[in-house]
């Protein structure tokens, strides 16, 4: 279903970065998802984003992807439904150069404490009402008019530090073979692979966190 935007250069993401430095079955029930079609375990050893000690649900999104801004309302009511035990985090996919301002945005408005009130409504206004959100310019005034300060914005979002988080995000994107958005990876071990609509990436990753969580 999903349009692959962008396949993953690292060599080529990582050369740009550094010069812009100056998306529980009962034990006697079938599964219902396949392993190698709707989703794919990750080779090698478990690769997390973070050390919270709690099962992981990461969305590997961008603002500049539309299937993203579709799937982010199911997300958001997702992440409200998983249980306790389960952390939900969003991983912002710098697949190309048009995407690097978004993924510096991301962090910025997470350092700033206003992802919440922002991100849907990023998509709203990139998508439904079509406003111009390309540039990292553009970005800072769509977060001044939520209330950021454009300077602090801009000081963030170009710093050494998100340049590095993206460095970083970018290997470990590489490692769990991700190349396209929205995906989900729970627990750095399992990729959701062939979906055919949103519901079910929603209903999939559910199924995955609360498999994990039971230790199956």
């Amino acid at each position: 279903m999903f349009k692959r935007f962008a396949r993953f250069r690292v060599a080529s993401l990582l050369a740009g970065l550094l010069l812009a430095t100056a998306c529980t079955a009962g034990s006697n029930e079938p599964a219902p998802y396949t392993e190698g079609t709707e989703y794919a375990t990750i080779a090698g050893p478990a690769h997390r984003y973070s050390d919270e000690g709690k099962v992981e649900v990461v969305e590997v999104f961008s603002y500049g992807c539309i299937h993203c801004a579709h799937f982010a309302p199911i997300a958001d009511q997702m992440r409200k439904q998983l249980p306790p035990g389960v952390v939900f985090k969003l991983m912002p996919a710098a697949f190309n150069d048009e995407w690097v301002p978004y993924a510096r945005a991301y962090y910025a408005a997470k350092k700033l404490g206003v992802v919440d009130q922002t991100h849907l409504e990023l998509f709203k206004a990139k998508f439904d009402e079509h406003y111009p959100i390309s540039t990292l310019d553009e970005l800072a005034d769509f977060y001044a008019s939520h209330g950021v300060k454009r300077d602090d914005f801009m000081r963030i979002a170009s710093s050494d530090e998100v340049t590095a988080q993206i460095r970083k995000d970018a290997a470990l994107i590489q490692q769990w073979q991700v190349d396209g958005t929205p995906t989900i990876v729970v627990n750095g071990k399992y990729r959701s692979a062939n979906i055919k609509t949103l519901d079910q990436l929603s209903a999939l990753t559910q199924w995955l966190a609360k498999r994990e969580l039971a230790g199956k």
